[in-house]
Order: structure tokens, then C-alpha cells, then sequence
């Protein structure tokens, strides 16, 4: 695994032995930020369930002024450390290490995201939890993009109850991921 491009390109990253995180693919990875490529250049990027840190760093290498992770996993959250200080990243991001509800409540009243990713354990219904944090939470612009990794069996029809838009899909063989955005 490793920052795909950017100030810190071909930078290797660390990343936990196990199960206990699914690293997003290289793959995947440049076809999400070939997407996002406009949005990321000094944006605020909010890194949720965030394993190693590579979707908020690689935003930090593309020109994002600044990221926060929140990780609850002690071991990943160790490996998010490591990779921040590895890539150089220490003045522009902030790592949480605690559930990500919990940490969303830190934030309040302190930051306001351009995009905001996650990739949540599949089928535990967490990226719902989130939404509907999100749906009145002041952490978000009225532009803020969402992203959400799943499984691509999850049910996202609670969106609309929520003042979610789904803007876009983009599936992948196992995964996809969903582009919302706030009504």
C-alpha cells in the first residue's frame, strides 16, 4: 500500500496484519480521487473508520489543507500515527482514537468538512448511524461531499428521510462506493 500521487507519491504505508481492516486498492483508490480530483486541492477531510489513514492521506498528498482521522481500533490507530509522521504530515491532520459517534460529537462547533469519507465494517448498519449523525450535525457545508465504502448489497433507502441525495454510484466487484450529498 502506498500515497498513489502528490507531494508524498510512492510513499509506502503501513497497515495492520489481519482481518481487522479491509485496505481500499490501489485501484479503487485512484478511481475515487480521479473523481474527487477538483473537490480535494485545500479541502477539509474528515477520514472515518479510517484503518491505516491512506484515503486521508492520500487527500493530504493532493493538496487537502487538512485531515482528521478517527479510528477506533488501538492497532490501527498506531499504524495511522506511524503514517502520518512517516509521510511527513504531523502540521495538517489530527487523529481521534475512539468510536467514531463519539469522535463526530468532538468536532462540533470545531471544524466544518469539504468531504467527508468512510468505510465502515460491511453490513453492521454503522455508515447509518453516521448519516443520521450527519443529517444534523454542523460538521458538514452545505457542499460537503460524503463517501461512503460498502458492501454492494447495503441499503441506503433511509437517505431521503435523512435530506441525503444520492449524487453517484461507483461499483466495483466487490464493493462500491456512494457519492451523498445533503438536500
Amino acid at each position: 500500500m502506498r500515497i498513489i500521487a502528490g507531494t508524498a507519491r510512492s510513499l509506502p504505508l503501513k497497515t495492520i496484519e489481519g482481518l481487522e481492516t479491509r485496505p481500499t486498492t490501489d485501484k479503487i483508490k485512484e478511481t475515487l480521487f480521479n473523481i474527487l480530483q477538483r473537490d480535494v486541492p485545500n479541502a477539509y477531510f474528515l477520514d472515518l473508520f479510517a484503518g491505516s489513514g491512506q484515503i486521508g492521506l492520500e487527500a493530504l498528498s493532493r493538496g487537502a489543507s487538512y485531515a482528521v482521522f478517527i479510528e477506533n481500533n488501538r492497532k490501527a490507530a498506531k499504524c495511522i500515527e506511524d503514517n502520518i509522521a512517516f509521510t511527513k504530515f504531523t502540521n495538517e491532520s489530527k487523529l481521534l482514537t475512539m468510536d467514531v459517534i463519539s469522535g463526530l460529537h468532538s468536532l462540533e462547533g470545531k471544524y466544518a468538512f469539504d468531504i467527508i469519507f468512510m468505510d465502515p465494517p460491511y453490513r453492521q448498519g454503522l455508515e447509518e448511524d453516521v448519516l443520521h449523525f450527519l443529517s444534523h450535525s454542523h460538521i458538514l457545508k452545505p457542499e460537503t461531499k460524503i463517501i461512503v465504502e460498502s458492501s454492494l448489497d447495503t441499503d441506503f433507502s433511509y437517505l431521503d428521510e435523512l435530506g441525503f441525495t444520492i449524487e453517484k454510484f461507483k461499483k466495483y466487484k466487490t464493493n462500491m462506493h456512494v457519492f451523498i450529498q445533503k438536500r
